[in-house]
């Protein structure tokens, strides 16, 4: 018998326990601090990153229609 952190009981099965294992290290972390501090890191340059583009691709867009409404206006004014 296997007794999980429930305090449940279960068979002894390798690929249960397999899973279980997995599990509990993906909860401890990955490697070391420096290096969690670097995924970190990374994490935050890419939503500023997101968040620059976008912002970049909104203005763009907001560009755009105010072109294509100029144009719309210039051509009902006539020539």
């Amino acid at each position: 018998m296997f007794i999980l952190e429930s305090g449940m009981k279960t068979a002894d099965n390798p690929k249960r326990r397999l899973r279980n294992v997995r599990k509990q290290m993906e909860r401890s972390g990955i490697g070391t601090k420096s290096q969690q501090a670097l995924q970190l890191q990374r994490e935050q340059m890419k939503t500023e990153h997101r968040q620059l583009s976008r912002e970049q691709r909104d203005g763009e867009a907001q560009r755009r229609f105010e072109m294509k409404q100029m144009k719309k206006k210039e051509k009902r004014r006539g020539h």
